[in-house]
């Protein structure tokens, strides 16, 4: 008989793969990889949602995994920027590379293959060996400039993109950063599946493809080469799994945590743990919040959110909160204060 699993163990299940029950000591890579890279349009926030995974966290050690290349930030899942390993980077953007390029030449019907080649043939000869600002690429683009980082592979260089020069506006290609491409697409979308899972899961199919910006079919597909446990939700909808992930009980206590804007376990793909109860979604994202907002979470959900103001963290719950739980929150709001000092 299939075992189905409350939405609490699913909560928790995914609290534990995000290192968010428990801090970890584990060189950056290695967490991204856990938790399936780290959205990162604003720069802080890639730096927040590390701190708030791994033990005793200084922020330079993100500035020099940067600039060392150990991690890379770049255009990947759903065409937004992400912070991945160097060793993910090329399986990533190569199992999502035709799939986003088809959707884009779907929406822009009057450019062909033919216009972005030439394109990124004076791209590649502009940035061959160095670095170029934003500016300098629109200049050269044109009204392509959306295209970058789908036809041409680029990656956002440190210093832009970091704690201290927060714009990510400079950028080399990919193959001079990372190195050579180093993965097929079907190694690319099988790595994705497993990332996923082992960051978000246990999960629907729908829910993976979502995530990593594939269709539904090419997913199943990767999941039918891989050696799969499976569940049912309490929809009865199947829910697939890797072998020995952790299941913590409905239970397992869960501390306080801070979570950055764009933090990916509040996307629609995570819903059925419901980490943001669904009564509190329009509150995190809305027309004023398009990025969504800064949120706190207690006993595994959020329950507020928080900004960093004079000097300080201020948190803005939306309910009450009991005495134990605000002195946990103003323990962790103090470290965080500490962090960004």
């Amino acid at each position: 008989m299939t075992r189905t699993l409350t939405a609490r163990e699913l909560n928790r299940a995914l609290l534990a793969r995000q290192m968010l029950l428990e801090r970890v000591r584990a060189p950056l890579p290695r967490v991204l990889e856990r938790m399936g890279g780290l959205q990162a349009q604003y720069a802080p926030s890639m730096y927040i949602g590390l701190w708030s995974r791994v033990e005793a966290l200084e922020r330079d050690a993100v500035t020099r995994g940067l600039e060392r290349r150990s991690i890379v930030q770049g255009s990947m899942m759903r065409a937004t920027i992400h912070l991945v390993s160097r060793r993910d980077y090329w399986p990533f953007v190569i199992g999502i590379r035709r799939g986003l390029q088809e959707w884009w030449l779907r929406l822009h019907k009057d450019v062909s293959r033919r216009d972005i080649a030439a394109n990124d043939r004076k791209v590649r000869r502009a940035l061959g060996g160095t670095t170029l600002s934003r500016a300098e690429l629109e200049q050269i683009m044109g009204r392509r400039w959306g295209a970058a980082g789908l036809f041409v592979d680029l990656v956002r260089a440190p210093p832009s993109g970091t704690w201290e020069r927060r714009r990510a506006d400079l950028f080399a290609l990919a193959e001079d950063w990372v190195g050579p491409e180093s993965a097929t697409e079907d190694e690319g979308v099988e790595l994705l599946v497993r990332r996923y899972l082992q960051g978000f899961g246990p999960a629907r199919p729908a829910e993976i493809a979502d995530w990593a910006s594939l269709d539904v079919s090419t997913t199943r597909r990767a999941l039918e080469r891989l050696g799969l446990r499976r569940f049912q939700d309490e929809e009865g909808k199947e829910l697939v799994d890797l072998p020995r992930l952790p299941l913590p009980a409905a239970d397992t206590p869960a501390p306080v945590r801070f979570l950055p804007v764009w933090d990916a376990t509040l996307l629609v793909h995570a819903r059925r743990t419901q980490i943001l109860p669904e009564r509190y979604r329009p509150l995190i994202f809305n027309i004023k919040t398009p990025n969504s907002a800064n949120t706190f979470l207690v006993d595994g959900q959020v329950a507020g959110t928080w900004r960093y103001e004079d000097g300080r963290v201020k948190i803005t719950p939306f309910a009450r909160l009991t005495r134990a739980v605000r002195a946990e929150l103003n323990d962790e709001a103090e470290r965080l204060t500490s962090f960004h000092a």
